[in-house]
């Protein structure tokens, strides 16, 4: 064929796979739930090879579907069933390039383990702060190709707030380096922040320049029974006063989600018996030597007794030691495996502003019952985002019929608090549809310009983030 030739040429015909083994790995998104097909997965060692790849892409008529290390649970990196598709992976644009600790940035290629590059920073005393349970495979040009947030989003903010560049490759083969790290630029459209968020539909990033953190020298770490999910939100309040706003994460596991990460994990125990209706897990940390473990695990529990003072704090347990912390955390970090051990899944990523939380999730748990589902559901506390999934409650298959009309019903209730149906998993295949009907008109023509204008001829990642025509 003459375009598999042609990449061939291009990058290798080592790196152009086709067998059906070696290339299924690359055709089905992690949670099994999508599988699309591809004439071959490439795999360029360089940002000259991703250009000349879109290049011939372009001419041979091939549409190229970005992939970095296939954590998504949006299909976002995942071929289309139909069409003239190849799988282009980041897997090795592996260097990190500079790690500058004078100026506290590191620029990274995309293919880039994200805990490869937070090791690397670890040895300068300095922290890519990113959390989330995927970061052993999560590749860097994927977490900003989505904005990829996770636990630490409250301090720090999702991945588009560390990133101060970018190098990143057009649909037409042409290069955008901003990859200098300036703090300040006003030269114009910020090319940068378009492709952040993009799901590889403008461009394929293979490079940045990223903000650091200095490391947290000591945290703090508790597990709370709340009286009440809006409870949460005034301790956390506390905590964040108490402490100077050291608060790192503060994520809500209701009772249904910790029973289901017990029963998917037989090894994991629960942090408090009885298991409370409303827990919360809350990290401080510092990177100040004044505030070593003692002086955190004294602010942590000074906020707690106040709360527990004031009836929003039922119970609680703090960790005295690495292992106790890694074990909350364990919890936190098996939240989606358990969902996927649950049974058939619908899941939607939602955000909300902070003081409608609970009326949300009330409203959305009747929605659940009035259909017959059973909910299970985890909440990043400080930033209104909550991940709400529903089971059958017999872990059977969900009726497509009967999940529309919930869908329908769950977005409207969304709507009517002012919520966005995409938080921090991004649109991909699987929301493309729903992009269409619910996002703001005007809103959605603008992102159908800019996409019309850098990717005229669709040959990046279609289907994703729009729903495919023809």
């Amino acid at each position: 064929m003459p375009a598999l030739d042609a990449f061939r040429a291009a990058i290798g015909a080592d790196h152009v796979l086709t067998d059906p083994p070696a290339l299924a790995p690359y055709l089905t998104d992690w949670t099994g739930a999508y599988t699309g097909t591809a004439l071959a997965a490439l795999r360029p060692g360089s940002t000259g090879e991703v250009a000349a790849l879109l290049r011939l892409a372009g001419e041979h008529g091939v549409r190229l579907i970005p992939q970095g290390g296939n954590t998504g649970v949006s299909a976002g990196a995942t071929p289309p069933k139909t069409g003239r598709n190849a799988i282009l992976s980041t897997a090795r644009l592996n260097t990190i390039r500079a790690i500058d600790p004078a100026a506290r940035t590191a620029t990274a290629e995309a293919g880039v383990v994200l805990e490869t590059l937070q090791g690397a920073t670890a040895e300068h005393g300095l922290d890519f702060p990113v959390m989330f349970g995927a970061r052993g495979t999560a590749q860097l040009g994927g977490v900003l190709a989505t904005n990829a947030g996770g636990a630490n989003v409250l301090r720090h903010g999702n991945t588009r707030d560390l990133c101060l560049g970018i190098e990143a490759v057009l649909p037409d083969g042409r290069v955008i380096d901003t990859l200098s790290g300036l703090r300040k630029d006003n030269s114009g459209y910020d090319l940068r922040h378009l492709l952040i968020g993009s799901e590889g539909t403008l461009g394929i990033i293979t490079a940045a320049t990223l903000r650091l953190t200095p490391a947290p020298g000591a945290r703090a770490t508790a597990f709370l029974a709340l009286e009440s999910l809006g409870a949460g939100l005034a301790v956390l309040n506390r905590l964040q006063d108490a402490s100077g706003g050291l608060v790192e994460a503060c994520e809500w596991l209701p009772l249904a989600m910790i029973e289901a990460i017990l029963a998917a994990h037989p090894t994991l125990r629960a942090p408090l018996t009885p298991i409370p209706a409303h827990g919360l897990l809350v990290e401080l940390a510092s990177a100040r030597p004044s505030d070593a473990a003692p002086v955190l695990d004294d602010l942590l529990l000074a906020g707690v007794e106040a709360e527990m003072a004031a009836g929003r704090i039922t119970d609680g347990m703090v960790a005295h030691s690495e292992a106790q912390r890694r074990a909350l955390w364990a919890l936190r970090e098996a939240v989606l495996p358990s969902i996927l051990a649950a049974g058939e899944m619908l899941a939607l990523d939602v955000a909300l502003p902070l003081s409608r939380l609970p009326a949300f999730v009330e409203e959305a748990d009747a929605v659940a019952a009035a259909h017959g589902l059973r909910p299970l559901l985890v909440a990043h506390l400080g930033d209104g985002n909550v991940h709400y999934t529903v089971v059958a409650p017999d872990g059977g298959a969900l009726d497509p019929a009967r999940m529309g009309a919930y869908t329908e019903a769950l977005l409207t209730v969304l709507r009517k608090m002012g919520g966005s149906y995409s938080a921090e998993h991004g649109i991909g295949r699987a929301k493309a549809g729903l992009q269409a009907r619910w996002k703001d008109p005007a809103a959605f023509a603008a992102l159908c310009a800019v996409k019309q204008a850098l990717d005229p001829a669709g040959v990046l990642n279609p289907g994703v983030l729009f729903p495919e025509q023809g």
